[in-house]
């Protein structure tokens, strides 16, 4: 059977599959239907030509879309129908909204077929047992059914159970014996596509009653902060009317009641003319909040307007002329004229909350906003000259932000999670204990001085997490995640340690939330593909890392994480592919034990040889996997309690990472893991 579906819609293609798996019927990912080009072409037309059942997925975004990889499947689907006789059963179309029938965008074959409406993807067992019938032998004579009145199956009625069905995501075991279904999910569109994986985890699909299949229904208290626009005539001043920005979509994030799309997604949009509601339908948000800055000496003019993404009306406007020094209240006055707008009911002191931590001194104000520009493009260069650059110029900004204010909390939060991210860089030029050290007394001062700053909690658990300190870092990150449930940076870093200390659930609900908070920054993504290998769901891990790739093809560290997924599927041959396409130091790694599997060997160590002479000694922990998965049990035991002496923080993927497992019933890897004091999950 052949599954095809656009990415918006992959939540709901997911709960499908996992509905056949629970009933005992084979669903097997063909992984390499997710990479463009030949391969990719050749595998899904012989597999489209080969399939005994195809299932096209139809909703509002396979309408929207005019171009997609899913429109070539169905393409090649219908021409194969075309094929056959009039009695032979193959395609069996399933919508999981309220696109109509009648939909101009989906081919005539389709419209001759009744569909099967599987509201966000929820499969009842009629339907189960109906695709076990279908691709049985006896089926190869039944008619393929044509529209009955009405456009509703009989076995609708069902499609209301909720819950999604359980389903193993890990390596593939023995087919079943009752029939063995090849379910080839057509995901190669990822390539082109970059909306996010699952727009609307588990929502139910628009009312009946909306205007087509285009339908919009964000959740009712959801918000986008686009960046405010620079009207000072200085173009050196776009840090601090993105400074401002930040800081009022950090601001607005605090408040429980509101769901705020985070910075990367929001700002991906600065410089572009796209309309609001494309903005809102990418970020899946009911409302924009847009505006301006002009800023003139100590004055700051700030015009805000809030739209409402669906209708497109004004629901608020206002242009405030403040000091610099009362930034504070104005982030107050906006986030309760915001609330106001939207007709929230807000709990508590809402200007404490949102003024937590900041400063009323202008200049600390200015300088920490140079230092969170810098910060973002360190952020973003990766290990290059100008990173270094930008890595001093936020620790500079931070620093002075604190000199001018000591009781700048936000300050020592930010300065200590900066620390942390540079510590132990490749180059030696952030000693990892003395940088650590530094971050560990700024978090420390930031929690001090505020207690309920989320953002000095996630500091001083970044902190313990690379000390290894696990338990301590879990108690951090449990803390912050109560106080700022709403910080997206905060959600993807939890998950990832989350599954490293094997609470895979709790990890990937964090993980995913995440993204549907910053939906297009490629990183979320990653770091759920990431919590996905560790969570051994490698097929889902494949999809996330694809996105991932797919909205920064230039970070290549997606592409060693890909080649890591298909190796523990034991697709090598895709695994080497993503590989070499990986930044050099992760697909060496990649390739050394990649290689080893394809009977490369001497390919191997070569790869090995290359990791030691440019990484030493610090790239213990990788030695000691490779040769766990060659097989030199002592080798990569030696490495293991190498990386234990000189405290590598890579010692955090003891516990459940993969390439380990040959190790773990030896004495001597228990005792590692005894030494770590790994949380209990």
């Amino acid at each position: 059977m052949f599954l095809s579906y656009a990415s918006q819609d992959a939540e709901a293609a997911q709960r499908i599959c996992a509905a056949l798996r629970a009933a005992g019927i084979e669903v097997w990912f063909d992984q390499s239907a997710l990479r463009g080009g030949d391969v990719w072409d050749q595998t899904i037309r012989r597999q489209i030509k080969t399939c005994v059942l195809f299932i096209p997925v139809i909703s509002r975004h396979t309408h929207e879309r005019d171009e997609g990889y899913f429109r070539l499947e169905w393409k090649l689907a219908v021409d194969r129908s075309h094929l056959m006789t009039s009695h032979k059963a193959f395609l069996l179309p399933v919508v999981i909204d309220d696109t109509r029938e009648d939909d101009e965008n989906v081919p005539d074959r389709f419209k001759d077929i009744h569909w099967t409406r599987l509201p966000a993807g929820e499969t009842p067992p009629a339907f189960i047992e109906r695709v076990r019938r279908l691709v049985s032998p006896e089926a190869s004579r039944e008619a393929t059914p044509m529209p009955q009145p009405g456009g509703v199956p009989p076995s609708s009625a069902t499609a209301a159970m909720r819950g999604r069905a359980p389903g193993s995501s890990r390596a593939k075991r023995a087919l079943p014996a009752i029939v063995a279904v090849v379910v080839v999910a057509a995901l190669a569109y990822f390539a082109i596509d970059r909306l996010w994986v699952a727009k609307h985890p588990g929502s139910p699909p628009p009312a009946a009653a909306a205007v087509g299949p285009t339908a919009f229904a964000p959740p009712p208290h959801s918000i986008a902060v686009l960046p405010f626009i620079n009207m000072s005539g200085d173009k050196e001043q776009d840090y601090f009317s993105d400074g401002l920005t930040e800081e009022l979509l950090n601001s607005l994030s605090r408040i429980n009641e509101l769901q705020v799309a985070a910075r990367t997604s929001a700002f991906s949009f600065k410089g572009k003319d796209v309309k609001i509601g494309t903005i809102a339908r990418e970020l899946n948000v009911a409302a924009v909040l847009e505006g301006s800055v002009r800023r003139s000496g100590h004055t700051v003019r700030i015009t805000a307007q809030l739209i409402n993404a669906v209708t497109g009306f004004h629901l608020w406007s206002e242009t405030y002329d403040r000091d610099l020094g009362d930034v504070l209240k104005l982030q107050s006055d906006i986030a309760n004229a915001v609330a106001g707008a939207l007709k929230l009911s807000l709990l508590g002191d809402t200007a404490a909350k949102i003024e937590l931590g900041g400063t009323r001194n202008a200049a600390a104000l200015d300088a920490f906003l140079r230092g969170s520009k810098a910060y973002w493009g360190a952020f973003t260069d990766n290990e290059t000259a100008e990173s270094e650059k930008n890595r001093q110029a936020a620790i500079a900004g931070f620093t002075e932000a604190i000199r001018l204010d000591p009781d700048y909390a936000l300050a020592y939060a930010n300065r200590s999670i900066a620390l942390s991210g540079y510590a132990g860089d490749a180059r030696g030029l952030w000693p990892l204990a003395s940088t650590l050290k530094k971050a560990q007394a700024d978090a420390r001062r930031a929690i001090a001085l505020t207690p309920d700053l989320g953002e000095g909690h996630l500091a001083l658990a970044v902190v313990f997490n690379d000390s290894l300190n696990f338990i301590a870092a879990s108690q951090e990150y449990e803390r912050a995640l109560a106080l700022a449930p709403g910080n997206a940076r905060l959600l993807r870093d939890y998950g990832l340690f989350a599954a490293y200390m094997g609470r895979a659930e709790a990890g990937l609900a964090a993980a995913r939330r995440s993204v549907v908070l910053d939906p297009l920054n490629y990183l979320n993504h990653l770091m759920l593909g990431q919590s996905l290998v560790l969570a051994r769901r490698y097929d889902e891990a494949v999809a996330a890392l694809t996105e991932a790739r797919t909205l920064d093809p230039k970070y290549v560290d997606s592409n060693a994480w890909l080649g890591f997924a298909y190796y523990a599927l034991g697709n090598f041959q895709s695994a080497r592919a993503d590989c070499e396409g990986a930044d050099e130091e992760g697909g060496w790694f990649c390739l050394a034990v990649t290689y080893d599997k394809l009977g490369r060997h001497p390919d191997a160590e070569k790869m090995l040889a290359k990791l030691r002479a440019s990484q030493g000694d610090t790239a213990a922990t990788q030695f000691a996997m490779i040769y766990a998965q060659w097989g030199d049990t002592k080798r990569a035991l030696d490495w293991l309690e190498t990386a234990m002496r000189l405290h590598s923080s890579d010692m955090l993927s003891v516990k459940t990472a993969f390439p380990y497992d040959p190790l773990r019933k030896e004495p001597r890897f228990q005792a590692i893991e005894r030494e770590l004091r790994f949380p209990s999950e």
